[in-house]
């Protein structure tokens, strides 16, 4: 982790839980010799613009993984709804004003993705969250449900998110397609007051929870990155990114790659 000269504190918080449905203790299952969350841990202290790491948990075997690779734990109350949630708690004890909230299931995130959504917030200051989008390579992730689609004005703000395919090529040619990629940068403020905010219809119809800061007014600021989240959520997902993460095995220890 490489301290920057931004004049705030900027607080990265890596949320894990070991209850899950389609794959319990997740967190703790191993890639290369190391849990995912120690994975994720080194690939976030990498990061430029954090000032400081912590990984919020409500369950002490995900607490003492952590305290064995060194991080900082935060334990947290085991009744949260989502991340956001949890993240949220954390921040409450916290003073840096700008929160980010990191998947600990993806332990191939890549620093300089971090660092975009942090710029992105950070560029403008009246913006209260930001996030991610990437270019669709994969014509099969256009209609896919599952890859959840974002649309922007022309600042980079966004206008809607949808399991559906968006937008609707009426004339049927190829166009360019972005998908959202799940991580998010809060002014820590708004973050305390997220949960406050009304659940609208379309947050309730596509099960996406960053829908409500759009339904209740507030923008989100997506920046554009090449970092191709790969999350797991089933045991099969772990076994397919274990083909991956050999491959980048050649290059995370590079120089370019830390300082990129």
């Amino acid at each position: 982790m490489v301290h920057s000269n931004v004049p705030q504190r900027i607080l990265g918080v890596i949320p894990a839980r070991f209850a899950s449905t389609r794959f319990p203790g997740k967190a703790l299952a191993t890639l290369g010799g190391k849990t995912m969350l120690q994975h994720v841990w080194e690939r976030t202290q990498q990061a430029r613009y954090l000032s400081s790491i912590v990984i919020a948990t409500d369950d002490e075997r995900i607490a003492r993984e952590a305290r064995r690779f060194g991080a900082q734990v935060r334990m947290t109350l085991d009744t949260h709804i989502s991340g956001t949630d949890r993240v949220a708690e954390v921040a409450s004890a916290e003073t840096a004003g700008v929160i980010v909230n990191i998947q600990g299931d993806e332990p191939l995130i890549e620093p300089a993705a971090i660092d975009a959504a942090v710029l992105a917030l950070l560029e403008d200051p009246e913006t209260p969250m930001a996030t991610l989008k990437r270019r669709i390579e994969d014509p099969h992730d256009i209609e896919n449900p599952n890859v959840v689609k974002v649309v922007t004005d022309r600042a980079g703000n966004a206008l809607y998110f949808s399991r559906s395919t968006i937008p609707y090529h009426r004339g049927g040619e190829a166009r360019t397609y972005f998908k959202h990629v799940g991580l998010y940068v809060y002014q820590r403020d708004f973050l305390l007051g997220y949960s406050d905010l009304p659940v609208g219809p379309l947050e309730q119809a596509e099960k996406l929870e960053q829908l409500r800061a759009l339904e209740n007014g507030h923008r989100i600021r997506v920046a554009e990155t090449e970092y191709e989240s790969l999350g797991v959520d089933t045991p099969e997902d772990l076994e397919r990114l274990r083909s991956v993460f050999e491959a980048s095995l050649k290059t995370i220890g590079s120089p370019e790659k830390r300082n990129g």
